[in-house]
């Protein structure tokens, strides 16, 4: 492929930052995120013997343990501590390098650190790429639910070096593209085509491959980057890119996290589906096409059955997305059009979740 990389301009209520995708970043990391002062690197136990050493002079490199798990309070405070040994001021840069988890970690220290300091996001998951490095959320886990403390924080610049995904397990590569999937079903009909129809393995190596992914990408970033900038607070719109997320959130919680982010979200969205038909918002339909393209890729189409309704609509009353403590949904009436309610029922959702659990 070329060595050209897609950019995209954010705007958001305090400045702007840029999303570029492409090849071989991590190199002119500094050149293209317009950094002068000192850098820190956040990474975790699997990119960073990976990749951290392809970003030059950092003044060091902070390795957290690798996991959903680990998305907390304390290795905060280890990041802190490790800040503070390396004598990092508020001129400098927090890196994130790594997936979403490290991502939301980073950016969260970076917020917090000295009453902030600067950040750029260098993800290398295809979800962290298609959705968490954009929009400034970042947070940790509490006991009692997924990002209960976080902070909005907007990075300087995202650099998606899509070199990184060579080395993604196929099965973290799936998960991702259930993101993908989410903001083709919000607001990009013809990305959803090309995913019921393309060649979209990844194979270390093949150019093609990689050029085309460049595209899906940026197409996928475009949709959330159109969102975010019309609500960068989470005060209304942007809440649908939440679609299959109350659902998803709370199979990942009752799974102990053994399940992953994208393959809930793979769940929520077929489960998002099922109640919009069951309320009468669209045809039954679109549940079978959106199974068949999450199949096709690769993801997960139904809820195990050692998770228990109860035990999941329990869980969704930790959500943070409740509003005067009602549950809310994001609904389909159609691909492109999606819409946000609490008018749902606790019969209705108990139904939907019996209705997509595995049988086996």
């Amino acid at each position: 492929m070329s060595n050209e990389e897609l950019r995209m301009q954010v705007t958001h209520p305090t400045g702007q930052y840029d999303v570029l995708v492409g090849a071989n970043l991590l190199p002119r990391l500094r050149q293209l995120a317009g950094i002068n002062g000192p850098l820190a690197v956040v990474t975790d136990s699997n990119v960073g013997p990976l990749y951290a050493g392809r970003i030059k002079d950092a003044a060091c490199v902070i390795t957290v343990p690798a996991g959903e798990q680990h998305k907390r309070l304390a290795t905060i405070q280890t990041i802190y501590d490790e800040l503070l040994a390396a004598n990092f001021d508020r001129k400098g840069t927090i890196v994130a390098l790594g997936g979403g988890v490290v991502g939301d970690m980073a950016g969260f220290a970076a917020a917090t650190y000295m009453r902030g300091v600067s950040f750029v996001q260098c993800p290398t998951s295809l979800l962290a790429m298609v959705d968490a490095s954009v929009g400034g959320k970042t947070g940790v886990d509490l006991p009692q639910g997924k990002n209960l403390v976080g902070a909005f924080r907007q990075p300087t610049a995202v650099l998606a070096d899509i070199t990184t995904l060579q080395t993604l397990p196929p099965e973290e590569f799936a998960a991702g593209m259930a993101e993908v999937i989410k903001h083709a079903l919000i607001a990009n009909p013809e990305l959803l085509r090309r995913l019921e129809t393309g060649d979209l393995r990844l194979t270390p190596g093949d150019q093609s491959l990689i050029s085309d992914l460049q595209s899906l990408i940026a197409d996928a970033i475009q949709v959330k980057r159109n969102v975010v900038q019309e609500d960068p607070f989470e005060q209304g719109r942007r809440a649908v890119l939440n679609l299959g997320h109350t659902f998803g959130h709370a199979v990942e919680q009752v799974s102990g996290y053994a399940i992953r982010h994208g393959e809930g979200v793979a769940m929520g969205l077929v489960a998002a589906a099922n109640l919009s038909a069951q309320l009468g918002y669209c045809s039954p339909g679109l549940q079978r096409r959106i199974e068949a393209v999450l199949a096709r890729l690769n993801l997960p189409t139904r809820i195990p059955s050692n998770l228990p309704p109860a035990a999941l609509y329990r869980a969704m009353g930790s959500d943070k997305k409740k509003a005067a403590g009602k549950l809310r949904f994001v609904l389909l009436r159609d691909v492109g059009d999606v819409f946000v309610t609490d008018a749902v029922g606790e019969t209705a959702v108990l139904a939907t979740l019996e209705d997509v659990m595995d049988s086996a």
